[in-house]
């Protein structure tokens, strides 16, 4: 992280929710099986295909269930390099679980930082959770030096594309 303080020195930042507070705070690298906690599931009906400069919406039925320990074990040994050469793992907590994360890259190239990661659990989507990691990932990459914040989602979650499409 150049000209960056470590963010788990930042205090944490309270998002509320129905029932009491989550906390947003970084994870280190040792907690990044805790995604397994994040409940992913969700029943999708519509896939986007970009064609011609257009998201057009095709009707699917995809069921999407948890991580399974070895989805997990994928996962990691994409993640733990990027948060071992600087990148972070922010955590969404209610009561120490974790019910969300988004994980950063600093520097993808010399003025783009990357959101590898963002996922909330299903209990806990649409209670801004994910606008509140977003924005954090974004402070924290522009502090960092980054003008920019690419960002790539898949294309059978109508949610995450409508959630992307409206932030600028």
């Amino acid at each position: 992280m150049t000209g960056m303080t470590d963010p788990r020195a930042d205090s944490s930042i309270a998002v509320y929710k129905r029932g009491g507070a989550v906390d947003i705070k970084p994870l280190a690298a040792v907690e990044i099986n805790r995604i397994v906690e994040v409940d992913r599931s969700e029943h999708i009906t519509l896939c986007y295909q970009y064609q011609e400069g257009q998201l057009n919406p095709q009707i699917i039925d995809l069921q999407v269930t948890r991580w399974s320990s070895s989805e997990v074990a994928l996962l990691a040994q994409q993640w733990i390099p990027i948060l071992k050469a600087g990148g972070v793992m922010l955590g969404a907590l209610s009561e120490n679980s974790l019910v969300g994360f988004a994980i950063l890259r600093y520097q993808l190239t010399e003025t783009i930082a990357q959101l590898v990661a963002l996922y909330v659990s299903k209990a806990y989507r649409r209670k801004r959770i994910a606008q509140q990691l977003l924005t954090k990932v974004s402070q924290l990459a522009a502090n960092d030096g980054a003008q920019a914040l690419y960002v790539s989602a898949a294309p059978f979650v109508s949610a995450v594309v409508g959630f992307y499409s409206g932030c600028h």
